[in-house]
């Protein structure tokens, strides 16, 4: 990867564009994987105001973070980057920040006093070497289950499962009434959130620390872990035939129908339920992951390329002023599903989950996800280590959880 980078700096700076004139319109190629209904109605309220202020707005969307990702980089190699790019907070925009192909926002920061209007969890996880280059479009709270109240009616099921042994007898009955119990998306990077839900149920919040930040060994290697794997081996049984590949609106699309009674997933699955014109504690339920002490959360962000142009350059810092504007942040979590990442913003517009994830935020029962704390290589091992697990029935509690302990070292 280090290589990889270092060819990209050369690239970038061999294919930028001349500096623009100065009295051309702030132009920004804004490059995404959202293109989901509650996504783009989301990152239309960023669009529309940046129009607003004068600039004008190219949209370019990959489907996928993964795809997204990998098209990036042919961009970055053909010398041709775009002014923004959605990112995760954490380790993955920071290899190219070292390599020096991304533009810190300092003053824009500095102006709007983002110190302040940030949880300082977050704010740090911006900020490289002292200088900020991300902008937070919003929190996610990733260890939630979505489940049907229609399905869950059909099936008999009168109260949210509160540990597994509940969550399994649940998803019992609802294959009785002939439904899909857990609607699977069948994506590795799916895989790997469901996982992890399970995990911190299991090691608690402190275990689940030590083991994504410090890498301790003896929490790797603990029977929390295995725990881990037996739970979600056990899903295996209640997801259907069509489920590999299938992507995360897909599956959600299936609980908002009814066809399905849970999804595990991020609450930017909420904003699909709010498209379909859904609402929350009437037509679906939203219930922290069973037997979970807390929430797992992560964050996006736009992080901006460097062009040499000075019109992009600017349209940068009129994208990061938009992107924290109060009312453009509460605008965009109410359509996506996430929580404003600005802490002074007016919250009486959101529904009864994003409060209840506010109330977690708020008593401090968080812990990042896996990829704020781990390299872009660990990542993908961990990803590819679920995969296989998820894939194989067959394979050995014992051999699995100590193959895991060793994607840390």
């Amino acid at each position: 990867m280090k290589k990889m980078t270092m060819l990209l700096a050369g690239t970038i700076l061999l294919g930028a564009a001349g500096l623009a004139n100065a009295d051309d319109k702030l132009k920004a190629e804004v490059f995404t994987s959202w293109t989901s209904g509650g996504e783009g109605r989301a990152v239309d309220a960023i669009k529309k105001e940046f129009e607003k202020r004068g600039g004008v707005w190219e949209s370019s969307t990959i489907a996928g973070f993964e795809n997204a990702n990998a098209a990036f980089q042919n961009r970055l190699v053909a010398g041709d980057p775009p002014t923004a790019k959605q990112v995760v907070v954490g380790k993955d925009p920071a290899e190219f920040i070292e390599q020096g192909l991304m533009n810190p926002m300092d003053e824009v920061a500095a102006a709007g006093k983002w110190k302040d209007a940030l949880p300082k969890a977050l704010y740090d996880y911006t900020t490289y070497d002292g200088k900020v280059y991300l902008t937070p479009t919003g929190i996610h709270g990733e260890s939630w289950m979505f489940y049907s109240k229609e399905a869950f009616s059909k099936a008999g099921i009168t109260e949210e499962p509160k540990d597994w042994n509940a969550f399994f007898a649940d998803m019992d009955k609802l294959k009785a009434a002939g439904l899909t119990p857990i609607a699977w998306g069948g994506q590795g990077w799916q895989e790997v959130k469901v996982f992890n839900m399970v995990l911190l149920s299991q090691v608690g919040m402190d275990g689940f620390m030590k083991i994504y930040a410090e890498k301790d060994q003896s929490a790797l290697t603990s029977d929390g872990v295995k725990k881990a794997l037996e739970i979600l081996g056990k899903m295996r049984a209640y997801v259907d035939e069509g489920s590999a590949g299938r992507n995360w609106n897909d599956a959600t699309a299936m609980v908002i129908t009814g066809k399905a009674g849970v999804q595990f997933m991020g609450d930017w699955a909420k904003g699909e339920f709010t498209a379909a014109g859904k609402v929350a504690d009437k037509d679906f339920g939203c219930a922290i992951s069973p037997a979970s002490p807390g929430l797992i959360y992560i964050a996006d962000a736009f992080a901006y390329l460097k062009t040499k142009d000075a019109n992009q350059d600017a349209a940068q810092k009129l994208l990061a002023e938009v992107v924290m504007d109060p009312a453009v942040q509460v605008e965009f979590s109410l359509n996506k599903g996430s929580i404003p990442a600005r802490i002074d913003v007016d919250k009486s517009k959101f529904d009864a989950c994003t409060q209840k994830g506010m109330a977690f935020m708020a008593e401090g029962k968080i812990v990042p996800e896996h990829a704020i704390t781990m390299t872009p290589e660990q990542v993908g091992a961990l990803t590819d280590f679920v995969g296989e697990f998820w894939a194989n029935p067959s394979t050995d509690i014992d051999a699995s959880a100590a193959q895991f302990a060793t994607i840390f070292k």
